[in-house]
């Protein structure tokens, strides 16, 4: 018998936590991942690299691990969970969308900007043919107005996706601006709602519970708080006070801590917390898989990494920029070299 949800959630630390390892994930660790998380019921567990389907290359990140292997390795492993994945059109192709529904996906987030839906329509209608359940994932969704993003959200719904989620790339929303965009879909979609948060401001569960409150059924979380910048909404956080809520979500809490502490703690390379670059990715509204390059890149040209992302901030820099990091930060040089400081 199926439990009782109120809410759904789709687990992305095997996704987005992919990020904050450097994309390198062995099959070993999703597997164990995987079923930790399969046993404690969590209904959806997001795989892919961190940039998607096709996400592994110069610019965003090589994978230690073909991600067709990851995928199929979690499919292999879980018994109720689906396995989803994340393809942003541009990076991802539809014949990696094929093969990853071959070895078992079940859903496919089809990601764009926040402005950038009309990209989508030929992804979103493979996947229905694929018969996957297919989500409309509007990144960034920080930089558009409100009434952009139920015109984008609309443009999703009428290419066939089965919900539309709220993203919060950034981490950067208030939870007056969570309210107001989830308020605004709610009355004008009549397909489910989502929200992804990241905790750079160290809002991810409040913005999340705002979200619920306005009535988003669908909510992202990354157990032990795995994601890029400071993470996303820690899932067993959210789990817990959804229960205290009177919530159900139908994950059983106790075993998502055991997974957090025993399996997910030990693939980190230092302790999710929100640091200085991770608090200037959601201030600044930038895009938190550019933590690492942007640190990166203030090693190689000794400047620091907040001048940077705060610069990238200011030019309005979007997923699909990284290599805007590298520019930014020789110019930033330049300048500091020429004022001699």
């Amino acid at each position: 018998m199926e439990e009782k949800r109120d809410v759904i959630l789709t687990e992305v630390a095997l996704r987005d936590g992919s990020h904050a390892i450097r994309h390198q994930f062995t099959v070993e660790q999703v597997t164990q991942v995987a079923k930790g998380l399969d046993e404690a019921n969590v209904p959806y567990i997001e795989v892919s690299h961190g940039d998607g389907l096709g996400g592994s290359s110069l610019q965003y990140g090589f994978s230690r691990t073909n991600e067709m292997e990851l995928i199929e390795a979690a499919a292999a492993t879980v018994k109720q969970a689906k396995i989803s994945v994340l393809l942003i059109p541009g990076i991802g192709t539809k014949q990696e969308l094929k093969h990853a529904a071959q070895l078992g996906a079940k859903m496919v987030r089809v990601a764009t900007h926040v402005t950038e839906a009309d990209v989508a329509p030929q992804h979103i209608a493979l996947a229905k043919d694929l018969g996957l359940e297919t989500v409309g994932f509007l990144m960034m969704s920080h930089m558009a107005p409100t009434e952009k993003l139920v015109e984008q959200a609309k443009l999703m719904e009428s290419y066939g996706a089965d919900s539309v989620y709220v993203v919060d790339s950034a981490g950067a929303l208030l939870p007056h601006e969570v309210k107001e965009r989830i308020r605004a879909l709610r009355q004008s979609l009549s397909i489910d709602i989502g929200f992804h948060a990241h905790n750079n401001l160290s809002l991810a569960v409040a913005n999340s519970i705002t979200a619920i409150e306005e009535g988003a059924r669908r909510i992202d979380g990354s157990i032990r708080c795995l994601g890029a910048g400071a993470g996303n909404t820690q899932t067993e956080v959210l789990v817990a006070v959804l229960d205290r809520l009177g919530i159900q979500t139908g994950v059983d809490l106790y075993k998502m801590m055991d997974v957090a502490e025993e399996i997910v703690a030990p693939i980190l390379e230092k302790p999710q917390e929100i640091t200085k670059d991770g608090l200037v990715l959601g201030y600044a509204g930038v895009y938190s898989s550019f933590l690492l390059h942007a640190q990166a890149a203030a090693r190689k040209f000794g400047i620091d990494s907040r001048d940077i992302l705060v610069e990238l901030g200011k030019m309005k820099v979007v997923g699909g920029q990284e290599d805007m990091i590298l520019d930014v930060a020789a110019e930033l040089a330049k300048k500091l070299q020429t004022a001699g400081l």
